[in-house]
């Protein structure tokens, strides 16, 4: 099982120039390796192997010797990301979606170079990069496991951090216990509804932070393109972002923290994100609560916890009784559940989070559960 242990780095004024250099340098090689692929699939119809545009680095290094200012296999990285993104768009094509052919990088859109294997050691609160130089790093936490590779991330308000990728043991999985089990029907109007009745509030993050950014957006439409001034708005404008991102991680960092000590097995809907903010009057609001970053961090944490997370179809968890299992007729303003059949009356998300969790139990071979008793 792979984990990532994300840390802050500070390097010097001198060292950020060169990891700067190594970003313009990375993504000329991306531009690069994607020109050769795309011509030679245009004039011969080939395909381009991985290692064959490997092969070419010696090459190019001579025609241009600033790359050899960058570790080896940091560039070897660089095509492999040129070779994934081409699999994935023939991959999408073979499943009929809309394929987005692989782009070329523009100035200030490569962010980060990866040490595939080596090339890196950490050292009494030091990073020592190949190329670069000993950088101090807080260790706000110690990295478990056998470290695979690094990944080196600048974000878009000029920090650096430094990702490691770890490997570690599978646990063992418990076995369950009534308790343990529980549903959870995500929303608008509340955050989250587990099984058992328990309510988790929506916080909103890009809504309470929604007048701040749009001030900042004003003053950066205002100001002229290539001055000083437009510079510094952006900034404002990506600080705004960044807050809001970073809240948004957070929340969903402790509510999966919580879910994983409390359950060995949850069951989440897997909605289509992309289908539903296609609803104008809901996208804002969707893209807000993140649903699918909960149920990305609480899957990996329930792997690492011995827990399981389970995915279900949400087709009529919303309609469908939780007791008798009729199908109930709501609009998003009807905010409860109320059967004509057996007469249960609840809240319709709280019937939802006990519908999903019977799917979650049935999918894998468990007895189901029942409504609560009023």
């Amino acid at each position: 099982m792979l984990k990532s242990f994300k840390y802050r780095i500070y390097p010097t004024k001198a060292q950020t120039t060169k990891m700067e250099r190594t970003l313009d340098l990375c993504r000329w090689v991306y531009n690069e390796t994607l020109a050769y692929r795309k011509t030679l699939f245009e004039t011969e119809g080939k395909s381009s192997s991985k290692y064959a545009t490997n092969a070419l680095l010696p090459t190019w290094k001579v025609d241009k010797p600033d790359l050899k200012e960058v570790f080896s296999q940091t560039l070897q990285n660089v095509q492999e990301r040129v070779d994934l993104a081409f699999k994935a768009f023939f991959r999408r094509i073979k499943a009929g979606e809309k394929p987005g052919y692989p782009r070329f990088k523009g100035k200030g859109w490569y962010d980060s170079f990866t040490y595939p294997q080596m090339g890196f050691k950490l050292d009494n609160g030091l990073l020592k990069l190949s190329k670069i130089g000993n950088i101090k790093i807080k260790l706000h936490r110690p990295i478990e496991g056998k470290i695979k590779r690094l990944t080196v991330r600048r974000t878009a308000t000029g920090k650096w951090f430094a990702c490691f990728s770890v490997e570690i043991e599978d646990q063992p999985k418990p076995p369950w216990k009534d308790g343990t089990l529980v549903g959870i029907d995500v929303g608008l109007e509340s955050f989250a509804t587990l099984s058992n009745g328990e309510k988790i509030s929506n916080p909103r993050f890009f809504r309470e932070e929604e007048h701040e950014l749009a001030r900042a957006q004003r003053k950066l439409s205002k100001a002229p393109k290539g001055t000083p001034d437009r510079k510094k708005a952006l900034k404002v404008v990506e600080r705004v972002h960044e807050r809001i991102a970073n809240k948004r991680y957070e929340f969903a960092h402790q509510i999966s923290n919580d879910l994983v000590k409390r359950f060995g097995l949850i069951a989440f809907e897997d909605l289509n994100i992309k289908g539903m903010t296609k609803n104008h009057c809901l996208a804002k609001s969707i893209h807000d609560v993140a649903w699918n970053m909960l149920v990305t961090l609480t899957s990996y944490k329930a792997e690492r916890a011995g827990s399981m997370v389970v995915l279900v179809d949400p087709r009529n968890t919303s309609k469908m009784c939780s007791r008798c299992g009729i199908l109930v007729e709501k609009t998003l303003s009807d905010r409860v559940h109320n059967c004509p059949q057996c007469g249960l009356s609840m809240d319709r998300d709280w019937n939802a989070a006990i519908n999903i969790l019977r799917l979650g139990l049935q999918s894998v071979g468990i007895k189901s559960v029942e409504a609560p008793v009023f």
